[in-house]
C-alpha cells in the first residue's frame, strides 16, 4: 500500500521531468526547458554556461547539444588552447533549440611569408588559381602569371611588345575559362585592346576589336548566363527583351553607370551610389551613398556591402537557420573610425576586411554583439622587419590565404581559418 501511494505521488513528477518540464526558482513556477545547439571549427572546443564547463564538442562533427536548460539568456562562452575565445549572450526559448552552428575560433598564431618583390598590382582568376602580377622593370611595366598550385612564375609580355612608345595598362579581367586574359591599353590617346593566352608558350598576345560595342541607344549591358540585360539612354532597363522598370532611371550626363544582378536583387550604379530595383514599383530607389565595393558570398545567399567607414550585409533568400533573417533584411556589421581598405567574405558566415595594416574578421550574427576580432599580426610583421603601407588585400578561396600586396612586396598570411 505505501509502495502504491508512493507511485502516485512521484509519477507525475517522473513524467513531467521526462516530458521537460523543471521548477524555475527564480520565477517560482513549473516550465519547460530548452536546448543549445553549437557546431564549430575547429573540433572539441570547451563549451561554458555562466562559467561552468558543461562539455566539449564532439571528434566528428564539432557540434554539441546541451539540454534541459531553463529559458532565460546564458553568456555562452567557446574556448580552446591556441584559439581566441569565442562569447556571447543567447536567449534559451520553452520547447526551442537556440542555435550557434556556424562558429569560428580564430588561431593565435599565423604564418608570414614573403612572395615576390617589384610588384606594382595583382589580378586573380575567378577560381583563384592564378595571379597576374604587374611588374615594374627599368623598361617600363610587365606581366607575369604565378600558378599558385605549382608555385611557378611565368614571363608574359613586357610593355615594349605592345608598343615601344610606352604603353598604359588600364584594365585587366578574366576571361571565364581562366585561361586568357583581355588587356585594355592607352597608346597615346588611342585605347586598344589584347587578348593574352595563359596556355601557350610563348604568351600569344592578340589585338582584338574594341569590346562591349552597344547599340546607340544602348547605354551599359551585362551578360547573365543566357540573360542579356541592358539600360537604355532613355533609363529604362531591360532582360532580354522584356522591360523592367515602368518608371524611368533619371540618367546624368557625367556619369559612370554599371550594373550588378544579383538573385532576387538589381543594382543600378550612377558614380558611387547604388539604387536598387523596388520589384513591386518596378522603379529604382535609393539603396546606399558612397557605396565603395559591393561582394556576393560563396553560398550566394547575402551580400555585404561597404563605404570608407561602414559595412553592412544583405539577405538575398530568406534564412530560416538562426539567427532567421528575411529577404531583404540588412544587417550593420561595423561602424569604424578608421577607412576601410577592402572587404572579402572568407566564409559564408564570416567577413575579413582590413583598415590601413590592421586586419579583422567580423561574424554576421547579429544576436547580442557582433563579434570582432583584430588578427595577430603586429608581432609577425614586427619579427619580420615588415611594415605595412597602404596594403591591397585579397582574400583567396582556392589556397585560403590572405594575399597583401604593400610597396612592392607580396606577402601571404596563411593559417586565418582553421
Amino acid at each position: 500500500m505505501v509502495c502504491c501511494s508512493l507511485f502516485l505521488l512521484t509519477a507525475p513528477t517522473v513524467v513531467l521531468y521526462f516530458q521537460g518540464y523543471r521548477v524555475d526558482l527564480n520565477k517560482r513556477r513549473l516550465t519547460q526547458t530548452g536546448g543549445l545547439f553549437i557546431k564549430a571549427i575547429p573540433k572539441q572546443v570547451e563549451v561554458y554556461l555562466d562559467g561552468k564547463l558543461i562539455k566539449k564538442t564532439d571528434f566528428l562533427f564539432g557540434s554539441a547539444l546541451i539540454e534541459n536548460l531553463l529559458p532565460r539568456k546564458y553568456e555562452i562562452l567557446l574556448q580552446k588552447r591556441g584559439y581566441f575565445p569565442w562569447k556571447k549572450n543567447l536567449e534559451i526559448k520553452e520547447k526551442e533549440v537556440t542555435e550557434a552552428r556556424n562558429v569560428v575560433l580564430f588561431p593565435e598564431n599565423l604564418s608570414f611569408e614573403h612572395l615576390t618583390k617589384e610588384v606594382e598590382d595583382f589580378w586573380f582568376s575567378p577560381d583563384g588559381k592564378k595571379i597576374i602580377l604587374k611588374e615594374k622593370s627599368e623598361e617600363g611595366w610587365l606581366l607575369k602569371l604565378y600558378e599558385i598550385d605549382k608555385r611557378l612564375k611565368i614571363h608574359l609580355i613586357k610593355e615594349k611588345d605592345i608598343t615601344k612608345k610606352g604603353a598604359n595598362l588600364i584594365k585587366l579581367e578574366f576571361e571565364e575559362n581562366n585561361k586568357e586574359i583581355v588587356l585594355q591599353i592607352g597608346v597615346g590617346e588611342e585605347i586598344k585592346y589584347f587578348s593574352l593566352s595563359l596556355v601557350k608558350s610563348p604568351s600569344s598576345l592578340v589585338e582584338i576589336e574594341k569590346l562591349n560595342t552597344l547599340p546607340e541607344n544602348v547605354l551599359i549591358s551585362k551578360k547573365i548566363g543566357d540573360d542579356l540585360y541592358h539600360l537604355d539612354r532613355s533609363g529604362y532597363l531591360y532582360k532580354n527583351e522584356e522591360r523592367i522598370n515602368d518608371q524611368s532611371f533619371p540618367l546624368q550626363n557625367e556619369e559612370k553607370y554599371s550594373l550588378e544582378i544579383f538573385p532576387n536583387h538589381i543594382f543600378l550604379k550612377e558614380g558611387n551610389t547604388f539604387y536598387l530595383l523596388n520589384r513591386e514599383t518596378k522603379s529604382f530607389e535609393k539603396f546606399f551613398k558612397n557605396e565603395k565595393g559591393i561582394k556576393l558570398s560563396p553560398d550566394g545567399k547575402k551580400l555585404a556591402f561597404f563605404s570608407n567607414f561602414e559595412i553592412w550585409v544583405l539577405f538575398l533568400e530568406e534564412r530560416l537557420s538562426q539567427p532567421r533573417k528575411k529577404v531583404g533584411e540588412k544587417n550593420l556589421i561595423g561602424r569604424l573610425s578608421q577607412e576601410l581598405g577592402d572587404v572579402f567574405w572568407l566564409n559564408s558566415d564570416y567577413l575579413i576586411f582590413n583598415t590601413d595594416n590592421i586586419f579583422r574578421v567580423a561574424e554576421i550574427d547579429d544576436r547580442d554583439q557582433i563579434y570582432i576580432l583584430e588578427l595577430p599580426l603586429k608581432k609577425i610583421l614586427a619579427d619580420n622587419l615588415v611594415e605595412l603601407k597602404n596594403p591591397k588585400i585579397f582574400w583567396n578561396f582556392f589556397d585560403k590565404k590572405l594575399y597583401v600586396l604593400s610597396e612592392g612586396n607580396v606577402y601571404t598570411i596563411v593559417g586565418i581559418l582553421p
